[in-house]
């Protein structure tokens, strides 16, 4: 399989949204095969493009050199740079994100080291991160001199320990940064038991401030969906009709332009 490139590129997805990945790849496909909650769309769109998920690449700034070559720029005055700011400032939304086919806590000194270049661009700077790694305490110091909103990605689906890891992120995050809780919420069959459990957990994650609800899409052959844990519904999710479990029916589905939310921002 192919491995992600090593150069930083700025990109509009479906949704709209323009993602700046510091990192592509996630290595807890290393344990988890299929990704978070049996159903990662990142690994999805990977492997349907050839690429290996599990192995991850940290995206840099390149330039070429005389040879035609792309080579690592190690300092700041560089052609791809300033094509990158250029290109954030006039993109037509109003912040640009970090972390979609990749988490930032791969790799938080560079992370922080690419939202320290790209705030030239004077836009808000979205990072939505599992906190697989935990930041460092020495950058929380630039993190607070940035105009930085990070969302802590959480779910009632995780183990316990990753909730209470995450939840804990969360709060420390706060005094530094826009810190909001991302949850990536089912509407659980309370009937079942761990269905029951969960919906439990479910409603003490949403009792925090500055919560995003992001509903789950699982397809139909997930253990969750046949083990009737959770119900799921077909719903228009842009153009097309996708499989869903859907907590709060008023959650939104569509472009991200339109988004009452802004991922916090």
């Amino acid at each position: 399989m192919k491995l992600f490139k090593e150069k930083i590129t700025l990109n509009k997805n479906n949704r709209g949204c323009y993602i700046l990945d510091t990192v592509k790849g996630c290595s807890i496909l290393r344990t988890k095969h299929k990704g978070c909650y049996e159903d990662c769309y990142a690994q999805y769109i990977a492997s349907r493009y050839g690429f290996d998920f599990s192995k991850i690449a940290k995206r840099n700034f390149y330039r070429r050199n005389d040879y035609g070559q792309l080579y690592l720029f190690d300092f700041r005055d560089t052609k791809h740079e300033y094509e990158i700011i250029k290109k954030i400032k006039n993109i037509d939304m109003s912040f640009v994100r970090i972390g979609e086919m990749g988490d930032p806590s791969g790799c938080w000194e560079h992370t922080v080291n690419v939202c320290n270049i790209i705030s030239e661009a004077e836009k808000p700077i979205v990072i939505i991160t599992k906190h697989w790694e935990t930041i460092p305490d020495n950058l929380l110091k630039d993190i607070k001199k940035l105009n930085v909103c990070i969302n802590t990605s959480v779910s009632a689906l995780d183990d316990d320990d990753e909730i209470e890891h995450r939840l804990y992120q969360y709060e420390r995050l706060k005094k530094h940064c826009n810190s909001v809780l991302r949850i990536v919420s089912c509407d659980f069959n309370k009937k079942n038991h761990e269905g029951n459990l969960r919906f439990k957990i479910q409603e003490e994650l949403f009792k925090n401030d500055k919560t995003i609800d992001t509903v789950f899409r699982p397809n139909y052959k997930n253990p969750l969906v046949t083990n009737k844990i959770i119900n799921v519904k077909k719903i228009k999710f842009l153009k097309s009709f996708r499989l869903a479990s859907v907590y709060n029916d008023k959650t939104y589905f569509g472009y991200c332009a339109d988004c009452p939310d802004m991922c916090g921002v």
